[in-house]
């Protein structure tokens, strides 16, 4: 058995020794491309070594091999910059688990993007190394190159735990200490930066870094002295960089030791972070300034801090102030203390910084909030202030310069206090004045009487008493104003007050209301003996003591006062002459009346009152039994002023003068003529009722009958109930019985809609509704009288439903009507009322080219109050600066500034101010704004507005913290008035988008 076995044995080696041998040579093989590859590796060829390890990896079956190949190809692919190397290492390490170079792929690979400079993606790598298979000489490298990539990516904590390892270790023990410094100064660990920078002071490497490092450790642990001697010896071998940061140690050491002389060229010198300074930067440099009061070059600085919310800004505002104030630049100063004492930094700051904003207010006014309220605020703020009984004074007198009476009444509600009752008697009384010249005249009423309530200052009472009889007067309650002009006379304060020198007048009119002529006259005559400088006055004043005369049948005595107004030739000269011409005629001088119609006729050709003349004329020819001349002057009047009141009349005249010479035919054509042409008037009814006589008087009774029934408004059989019926409602209209009189109209046309009394009944119902403020019940009777022939009602009709149209803002159906009261109306005073309407409703409709045109007509006329000029001169303005004539509208406003009171005023301020602004005249500008502010700060809108172009000046000298707070401010502020917030929002981000050009602590929208 042992033979035969044997040769199988012998077989089985040989066939093994067989396959070693090929086995070995194959292994030779991949040993000898291996190490080709290995070299190519070593020799940075790594590309083509790639491509071999790959070659062998793919034809080896030694796992030993392939799995080294596997390191390297990943390792080449991590130099290659390959785009899946980080996979190809992790690959690797998944594949091969239990390869020996699997620590070293890790370390490998984080040496590699070390050296790179590829900290994060070094420090990837390094935290998978285990720390433990690392070789005892790679361990120092390993630890300051993992310590420095965890410095690099911020993690200081970890970082410091590595580099604390190597301190001792003399290849990186001066980099570690360094390193572990850098990061205790960053981390103001300043003592422990200090430690670590001495112990590599002495290292070449480090000392031109460690120089600034030092100084600037030195100025953080507050050694002054000696951060700027080791930052003035580092000055001359710094780069420019490097100088300005060193610039600011020196600087700010200088600061900080007060010596500001010193500190100021080294603050100067510091460029700033990315070429930025911030708000910290300018509050050193202009407190440096401030010390040395240097005052102009500090508010340079300091108004430089914008959106400064931090004790820093706290303080720098608070010395801005004081700056301001040394400059005497009290507007500017108000805004840096209201900013200084919104803020809460510190409590002594902000108490001193309150206490000048409300001395300031006081002193100059407040755009923001009313005296009052900021002295009020501040008190309530620091109720044991030292200055307690210094502001309270103030406030009291506040109440009155701040001119905002409306609010003051509120501040005053309450307050009991003699001082506080005698600041409300002035308050209440100023404030009833500026609703009485706004012709709230009921508003103005219960004011006057509050103050009277509180008599405390004798002259304030006879004014209030003077006043409070005026408004009375303007509300038509004649008896209380008479008793409160006589209250006053009796006031031994009355004599020294400009009120007293129209009491006269005053006392005249309201007896000339009462129709109590023979008193009127007599205190006419003592105004006019008193001989005002007033030639307006005084020619009225004769106007009316003629009228008083007149109405008197004084008639020579009238004729002389007529005469002395026409002399001197003011106002109404030619009512004077054409009265004067009546009076001859009730002194029976026929013909000196007939001479001086004659004369008036011709002398005042665009009189309202020439159609009357000419009227009157005729009838003193009819008089005189020149009929002719009569006929004549009735003609003439029909053809030239064919819508005149006096043409139906004229009409009439002529058909009386025919009837009563018999000459009925033409008579009756004249009456027909009446009837058809004016219908529903007066003069018609008699027309009617005169023909009637002559068709009887002719027998042509059935002819008559005819022809009424043509006309719509005479019903014959219904003569007499038509009558009756008006009459019933006539009566209790005059017995002044309101609701009773409207009640019997409105049956009377209900039964007559064309009767023979339509006309009156319509106006006269009209007249009671608009009484009892009824306006929209007013309307169509007004209307109804409008519409028809012109009547002795025509023009009163068109002057109410014109205010009823214009009290609804109904401008396209008041248009119309005013344009009809301007052509047709016989009293000047209407023409004027109606231009200066039109003026006002063709602005409203932005027709600004007609309102112009109107204003300019009503300002042709001579004879006009303020309060009409300005009207117009303010339309003019807005017209013109809708239209873009701003020189045209800057004249016009500067017109209107001399005239103006209240919201107009603080409007033509306001555009003074803006056009200032337009020409560059800044400082000018801030001074109207200003004025503006303290004049006219109850006008919220205007003020509003007058701020934002306050900020642009501001803004335009330089001042940017004026500027951003004042716009800041109006956003806050008045957030009601949106136009005016988005300008200021807009000019407020243009603004700070400039500024954070070069100032790094603000913040902007793109921020």
């Amino acid at each position: 058995m042992m033979f035969l076995k044997r040769p199988f044995l012998i077989v089985f080696l040989l066939i093994s020794s067989f396959g070693m041998a090929q086995k070995s040579a194959i292994y030779t093989n991949d040993l000898q491309d291996y190490q080709k590859a290995l070299t190519l590796y070593n020799n940075k060829q790594y590309k083509a070594a790639q491509s071999l390890f790959n070659d062998i990896k793919s034809e080896t079956k030694d796992v030993t091999i392939q799995s080294d190949c596997a390191f390297y190809i990943a390792n080449c692919a991590v130099r290659l910059n390959q785009k899946n190397a980080d996979d190809l290492i992790t690959s690797f390490v998944e594949e091969y688990p239990t390869s020996t170079k699997r620590n070293t792929a890790f370390l490998d690979v984080a040496d590699y993007y070390f050296n790179n400079g590829k900290y994060a993606y070094a420090r990837k790598w390094y935290d998978r190394v285990d720390e433990r298979s690392i070789a005892g000489s790679e361990k120092d490298r390993f630890n300051f190159n993992y310590g420095y990539s965890l410095y690099s990516t911020k993690d200081e904590k970890k970082a410091s735990k590595y580099l604390n390892r190597v301190v001792n270790s003399k290849e990186y023990g001066s980099q570690a200490k360094y390193y572990i410094g850098f990061m205790a100064y960053e981390g103001d660990d300043y003592d422990r930066a200090n430690e670590y920078f001495e112990q590599v002071s002495d290292n070449e490497k480090y000392q031109e870094k460690l120089s600034y490092y030092q100084a600037d450790l030195n100025f953080k642990l507050g050694k002054f002295e000696k951060a700027i001697e080791l930052a003035e010896a580092q000055l001359p071998k710094s780069t420019a960089a490097e100088k300005s940061e060193l610039s600011k140690i020196i600087g700010e050491s200088y600061f900080n030791l007060q010596q500001y002389d010193k500190a100021i060229p080294y603050l100067k010198e510091y460029k700033g972070k990315k070429r930025k300074w911030n708000n910290t930067d300018y509050y050193q440099l202009g407190y440096a300034y401030y010390k040395q009061n240097d005052f102009e070059k500090a508010i340079s600085e300091f108004n430089k801090i914008i959106d400064g919310k931090n004790a820093v800004a706290q303080n720098a505002y608070y010395h801005l102030g004081e700056s301001y104030i040394n400059l005497d630049k009290k507007s500017e100063a108000l805004n840096a203390f209201r900013n200084a004492s919104e803020m809460e930094f510190d409590a002594k700051i902000q108490e001193d910084a309150w206490l000048n904003y409300a001395k300031i207010s006081y002193d100059i006014g407040n755009p923001y909030q009313s005296v009052p309220q900021v002295l009020t605020s501040y008190l309530n703020k620091y109720p044991s202030t030292a200055y307690k009984e210094e502001i309270e004074t103030l406030l009291i007198d506040s109440y009155i310069t701040s001119k905002n009476y409306k609010e003051a009444l509120e501040l005053l509600k309450g307050k009991n206090s003699f001082e506080n009752k005698v600041a409300y008697q002035k308050v209440a009384f100023f404030r009833a004045v500026e609703l009485y010249n706004e012709n709230k005249y009921n508003e103005a009423l219960a004011l006057f009487k509050g103050s009277l309530k509180e008599p405390r200052d004798p002259r304030f009472v006879a004014k209030a008493t003077f006043w409070k009889a005026e408004t009375e007067y303007n509300l038509s309650n004649y008896n209380d104003a008479l008793i409160g002009f006589k209250q006053f006379s009796g006031l031994s304060e009355s004599s020294d007050l400009l009120e007293n020198e129209n009491l006269n007048y005053n006392l005249a009119y309201t007896y000339f209301k009462l129709k109590d002529y023979d008193n009127a006259s007599t205190y006419f005559e003592k105004f006019i003996k008193n001989k005002s400088n007033d030639r307006l006055r005084q020619n009225d004043a004769y106007l009316r003591l003629a009228d008083g005369y007149f109405v008197s049948s004084k008639y020579n005595d009238a004729i002389d006062a007529y005469q002395k107004a026409i002399q001197i030739n003011e106002i109404e000269t030619d009512y004077a002459a054409f009265q004067k011409a009546m009076s001859q005629g009730y002194l029976g001088k026929s013909s000196a009346k007939i001479s001086e119609l004659n004369s008036f006729i011709n002398t005042y050709p665009r009189s309202a009152l020439r159609d009357d003349a000419m009227y009157e004329l005729a009838n003193s020819y009819v008089k005189s039994n020149e009929t002719d001349k009569a006929m004549q002057m009735y003609d003439r009047l029909n053809s030239e002023y064919q819508r005149s009141a006096f043409t139906s009349k004229a009409l009439l005249r002529q058909g009386l003068v025919y009837y009563n010479a018999n000459d009925n035919e033409r008579a009756l054509n004249k009456f027909k003529k009446v009837a058809s042409d004016f219908p529903g008037s007066g003069e018609a009814v008699q027309a009617v009722s005169t023909a009637r006589l002559i068709y009887i008087d002719l027998g042509r009774v059935d002819e008559y009958a005819r022809w009424v029934r043509t006309l719509d408004y005479v019903e014959v059989s219904d003569v007499d109930l038509d009558n009756t019926t008006y009459l019933a409602a006539e009566k209790p209209y005059l017995d002044g019985e309101t609701d009773k009189a409207i009640r019997q109209f409105n049956n009377y046309l209900n039964k007559f809609p064309k009767g023979l009394h339509n006309l009156k009944a319509h106006f006269y119902l009209a007249q009671l509704y608009y009484q009892k403020d009824l306006f929209d019940n007013a309307q169509p009777h007004y209307k109804a009288v409008a519409t028809v022939s012109k009547s002795e009602y025509t023009e009163q009709a068109i002057v109410k439903l014109s205010e009823i149209y214009l009290s609804k803002s109904d401008w396209d159906s008041a248009v119309p009507i005013l344009k009809r009261l301007e052509a047709e109306a016989d009293y000047p005073q209407n023409v004027v009322y109606a231009q200066s309407n039109l003026m006002n409703a063709y602005y409203q409709t932005e027709d600004y080219s007609k309102a112009e045109s109107y204003a300019e007509k009503v300002l042709s006329n001579s004879k006009l109050d303020n309060k009409v000029k300005s009207d117009a001169k303010l339309i003019i303005a807005r017209s013109a600066f809708k239209t873009g004539n701003e020189a045209k509208a800057k004249t016009a406003y500067a017109e209107v500034e001399k005239l103006a009171t209240g919201s107009v005023a603080a409007e033509a301020l306001y555009y003074n101010g803006y056009f200032k602004h337009k020409e560059a005249n800044y400082e000018a500008s801030n001074v109207t704004i200003q004025k503006l502010a303290k004049d006219y700060g109850s006008y919220k809108y205007y003020s509003a507005k007058g701020l934002v172009i306050m900020a642009k000046n501001f803004y335009a000298l330089g001042d940017a913290f004026q500027a951003t707070y004042i716009l800041e401010s109006v956003i806050s502020n008045f957030p009601d008035f949106k136009d005016v917030v988005k300008e200021a929002k807009e000019e407020l981000n243009k603004i700070k988008t400039e500024e954070a050009k070069t100032n790094s602590s603000i913040e902007t929208d793109d921020n």
